[in-house]
Formats: structure tokens, C-alpha cells, sequence
């Protein structure tokens, strides 16, 4: 009889464990899944928006998230290196999931994106690469390219060998890799970069003034290598002003509209088209990957690791297409990029 009671107790305990076990495996299953559910918050530091190119980015980039059920707080530097740091703090107290950044200066982050790491949150480093930080991932166009096909595409359609770059920022990283890929296709050509010019803070009355001033001084280039189409803009209009002959090609990249009006009025030659609406979309499933903790290095992209000074990190690069007057309604119209009305509405 003592034994069949022994028997019984230890029957009854297994059966409250096994019962506890089950209640606690169901309770750990609906956090998983209220853990996956739980609607994400991403904050988005971006340098300015004063420039066209990064508002379509902010624009296809919160209409992704609102798609993947994922929403944003976005903060405009306004081209302050200190106020990004401040804002990125801002962020960090509202606890958002994951940080996309796209940075005022690359080298300027260091402190703050450690606080936002020291706190396990991760960071998407966002067409700008950031130096000597600990970041996720470098979403970007492959700008080595870009300037291969600017040099490229200038070597097929000038006659002369006396180029100008008139660039963008020098603190860009980007700036740094286009130069990369003009050196590089420019070996063992005739040609001559006879002037560089950098455009502190992409003020674009700078790179008008430069070009001014060049021309006053009887100072004239064959071609022109722009660091994007608002700085080939501003040298357009100080030719056009100053000089007023055709022979001298300009181009840039990113197809706004001004360039894509002008390539079409042969004001200029061509602009480097970068899948921007690829770009932000893509940032925007990484964005909710890595808030999920989700391993990104089988989503289907080829990761081709950059190193910041802090170490390799995991990048993806998309590729960049010349565009001219001969594939302009193809790429640009057809992608839905800019409408036919808005680039030849002028006509």
C-alpha cells in the first residue's frame, strides 16, 4: 500500500511538471510570436534634405516600411555634423530597433553609433559609408563604378584630353571611390585631369563660382567631370553664362530631372543613373531583418565585405547605368523613375 501511495505522489508530480513544462513552452511560443509581431521602429538620420536625390530616397524608403509594417522616426541634420550626433542620441532614447544612417561626415559618428551599440541595436550605414564604427551593413551603389562609367563615357564622345573634376564633398566617401574608378580607366589615356575642385558641403554656389572663375581666367576644359547632376547643373549655368560654347561636356550622376531635362536639350552629355528606388527599398528589408535579428547573409544578395577601419563589414552594391539621350526614355521613363511630361514638358 505504501508503495502504490509513493507511486501515485510521484505521478502526480511528473504530471504538474509535464503540465508546467507545456504551460511554459505555450507562454515562450506566444512571445516568440508577439516578439515577431510587435511592430518595428526605425530611426533614420539623414544628413539634409535640401538636396532632390535624398528626398525620393526618404520618400521610397518610409513607403517600403509602411509596407512591411514597419514605421520611422527621421531626423534632418541640415548639414550639421553636431546635430546628427545630437539627433542620433534623440533616437536612442526613443528606442528604436534599428538605426539607418546616412552621415554628414564619415568619421564623425564614432562615439555615438558605440553608445547605440553598447545598447545591442543595429546600424545600417546607408550610401555613405561610416569610418571607424562598429556597423551592421553598407547598403550603397558601387560609386568605383560610377566613376568608371563618368570616365568611360567622356573617353568615347571628347575629342579633347583636358578634363576638370569639379566634385562633391571631399569628407564623402563616395567622392573618394568615383575619383578611384576615373584614375583607374584614365590609365595610359592621353587624357589630363587639369584641374580638381571640391565642393565643400555640396554648396552648389561654390561649384557655379569655381567654374566662373576658371573661365575668367581664360581657364577652359574639354570635358567636366561633376561629383552629381546639381553640381553639373551649376557649372552649366556658369558656362552658359561666361562662356556660352557647346564643345565643353559636363556630366554627372543621380538623374535628377534638371539633368535628365538638360541631357535631352544636349546641355548635357549624360548622367550616371544609380537604382535609387532599389537602393531604399532593399535598406528598408534589411532595415526590419536585423531589427528581427535575422541573418542577413542568406537573403539572396551578394555580400562583398568593405572595411571602415574598425574592421570588415558586410556590404551590398548596386550597379549604376550611363544614361544619355539614346536609352533616357528606356531606363528613366520606363522605370517609372521620371515621366515623359516632366523631361520633355519643356519642349
Amino acid at each position: 500500500m505504501k508503495k502504490f501511495i509513493k507511486v501515485m505522489i510521484l505521478f502526480t508530480l511528473i504530471t504538474i511538471l509535464v503540465s508546467c513544462s507545456a504551460k511554459q513552452n505555450k507562454n515562450n511560443d506566444k512571445k516568440n510570436s508577439e516578439s515577431k509581431n510587435e511592430r518595428i521602429t526605425v530611426g533614420f538620420s539623414i544628413d539634409t534634405l535640401a538636396i532632390e536625390r535624398w528626398q525620393r530616397d526618404l520618400d521610397v524608403f518610409i513607403n517600403k516600411l509602411k509596407e512591411l509594417g514597419a514605421d520611422a522616426i527621421v531626423q534632418n541634420a541640415g548639414n550639421s555634423v553636431e546635430e546628427q550626433n545630437r539627433q542620433l542620441l534623440y533616437l536612442l532614447e526613443r528606442n528604436v530597433d534599428v538605426f539607418v544612417i546616412l552621415p554628414k561626415d564619415a568619421d564623425s559618428l564614432s562615439d555615438s553609433i558605440a553608445k547605440i551599440k553598447s545598447k545591442g541595436i543595429p546600424v545600417i550605414s546607408y550610401d555613405r559609408l561610416i569610418f571607424n564604427a562598429d556597423v551592421d551593413l553598407y547598403l550603397t551603389i558601387d560609386s568605383q563604378k560610377v566613376g568608371e562609367f563618368m570616365a568611360g563615357g567622356l573617353l568615347s564622345r571628347s575629342t579633347g584630353t583636358r578634363w576638370f573634376e569639379i566634385l562633391g564633398s571631399e569628407d564623402d566617401y563616395n567622392m573618394t571611390l568615383i575619383e578611384n574608378g576615373i584614375a583607374n580607366t584614365l590609365k595610359n589615356t592621353p587624357i589630363t585631369i587639369a584641374h580638381k575642385f571640391y565642393t565643400s558641403g555640396w554648396n552648389y554656389d561654390l561649384s557655379y563660382q569655381e567654374m566662373a572663375r576658371l573661365i575668367s581666367e581664360k581657364n577652359i576644359p574639354d570635358a567636366v567631370i561633376c561629383g552629381n547632376d546639381a553640381i553639373a547643373s551649376s557649372v552649366i549655368q556658369a558656362i552658359s553664362r561666361y562662356y556660352n560654347d557647346s564643345h565643353i561636356l559636363v556630366c554627372g550622376q543621380d538623374a535628377d530631372i534638371a539633368a535628365c531635362q538638360a541631357i535631352v536639350q544636349d546641355k548635357q552629355v549624360f548622367t550616371i543613373f544609380k537604382p535609387i528606388n532599389a537602393l531604399a527599398e532593399l535598406t528598408a528589408e534589411f532595415a526590419v531583418y536585423l531589427a528581427r535579428g535575422e541573418d542577413i547573409s542568406n537573403k539572396g544578395y551578394t555580400i562583398k565585405p568593405i572595411n571602415n577601419g574598425a574592421g570588415n563589414i558586410p556590404a551590398i552594391w548596386l550597379e549604376p547605368v550611363l544614361v544619355d539621350k539614346s536609352n533616357i526614355d528606356e531606363v528613366i521613363i520606363g522605370s517609372g523613375f521620371h515621366s515623359y511630361p516632366s523631361i520633355y514638358g519643356f519642349q
